[in-house]
């Protein structure tokens, strides 16, 4: 197991096949595909339902606030996608802010300094950047069901030679969720240790992530007409990153879907 400090740098090192599996969201894995990576999602972690935010400075109380504004977030990961996304639903486009593209720790010091005046960042950094006096968010994941999925992704590589190691993987991620829930405060514990804040602060993010069972597993795995289905949440990712230019060309999305190892997993449960 290997812990980043930066959400990129884990990224980029699956890209660069370091490493052969990462917990990462739907259109980071879009866009490392893009550009050329051959990865596969065998697993859906969570949805973000508000631990992605939008921090703004006292004064900006819009979207429409942000024109002209100095905005920061890690370049090309889930919160400048959330930004993206939010700037479109008002009408404005990334041309409209002054994008400061900086690593997502970096991005929340800078702006509790002031050097900028919004931020887009993810939990435990949320916590960080309102204490800003004045500072509130300004809008977050909540707003856009779907639109940020976490995964379990392997390197094709990986799948091929040992899918039975990506089966284990699998495995040990319920059997982590059947630890935190029948250990609740203790795995609390753990996981706010790891993530340097306070018990009753990672509590607070109970709410903006929702973890998926295995009934929600194996529905996000088959076809549909909204976000719940991978396959659409996927190729609508597709069109926006490539449009805004995250994503270098569209990719190829037939193949970015496993779901054997949670079928698997599924059988195994019912015995």
């Amino acid at each position: 197991m290997k812990w980043f400090d930066g959400y990129l740098e884990s990224i980029s090192t699956l890209a660069a096949q370091q490493i052969t599996a990462n917990s990462q969201t739907l259109n980071d894995t879009i866009s490392s595909v893009s550009g050329g990576a051959d990865q596969v999602v065998v697993l859906v972690n969570d949805n973000s339902t508000g631990n992605d935010k939008i921090i703004a400075r006292s004064g900006i109380n819009s979207i429409a606030d942000l024109k002209g504004k100095k905005v920061a977030a890690e370049e090309g990961t889930v919160d400048h996608f959330l930004l993206l996304l939010g700037l479109e639903k008002a009408g404005l486009s990334s041309q409209d802010i002054q994008f400061v593209p900086l690593e997502t720790g970096k991005a929340s010091a800078a702006f509790v300094g002031e050097q900028v005046d919004a931020v887009g960042v993810f939990a435990p950094f949320t916590t960080q950047s309102l204490k800003r006096p004045g500072s509130k968010e300004l809008f977050s994941s909540k707003e856009f069901p779907g639109a940020i999925p976490d995964h379990l992704v392997v390197t094709r590589k990986f799948l091929n030679e040992q899918p039975e190691q990506v089966q284990a993987l699998v495995d040990s991620w319920f059997a982590t969720l059947d630890y935190i829930a029948a250990n609740s405060e203790s795995a609390i514990a753990i996981m706010a240790k790891r993530a340097g804040v306070s018990v009753p602060e990672y509590k607070e993010y109970a709410e903006g992530t929702h973890i998926f069972s295995i009934e929600e597993n194996l529905k996000a795995f088959l076809p549909g007409k909204d976000r719940t289905s991978l396959a659409f949440a996927a190729n609508e990712m597709s069109e926006f990153l490539t449009k805004v230019g995250l994503a270098q060309q569209k990719p190829d999305i037939n193949n970015l879907f496993d779901d054997r190892f949670i079928k698997a997993y599924a059988a195994k449960a019912k015995k």
